[in-house]
């Protein structure tokens, strides 16, 4: 209960921070069950905190599914949890590439792929990091 009271845990996660703390796994499984029969442990809940949490840092569906999967959230969850999330994509590339390299596009091809680098690193889709370095123009 502990660490549910603090932040929203992956059933995965869970497990491991109480077997790391010395549960026996069997114990860990009976709990974890009652913690998600009472409601007080979903993976959900934790996929949409996550998701909303890494929106927020600036970063793309493609790290986010990424980072999730390390935590042994299930495909479904997370595909379920981004979609939720129902954000501006591109808007978010674009916002991400203004707070880094300022308001002004890249005018050279080095600073475009510098840029574009640094997008698809935050794991923005290559059509989102197109469109977030591109001119409305450009992009038509």
């Amino acid at each position: 209960m502990d660490y549910l009271a603090r932040r929203e845990h992956g059933r995965a996660e869970l497990a491991t921070k109480l077997g790391q703390a010395g549960f026996e796994p069997d114990v860990v499984e009976t709990t974890i069950e009652q913690l998600v029969a009472d409601g007080l442990q979903s993976d959900a809940r934790f996929v949409e905190a996550w998701v909303s949490s890494r929106i927020g840092q600036g970063k793309g569906p493609e790290r986010i599914r990424a980072e999730l999967r390390q935590r042994q959230v299930a495909e479904a969850a997370i595909d379920e949890g981004i979609a939720a999330a129902a954000a501006d994509w591109v808007g978010l590339a674009r916002a991400a590439r203004q707070r880094k390299f300022g308001s002004e596009l890249p005018g050279d091809f080095p600073a475009r792929a510098k840029q574009m680098r640094f997008l698809q690193y935050r794991g923005f889709e290559a059509d989102q990091v197109r469109a977030a370095v591109s001119t409305d123009d450009d992009s038509a």
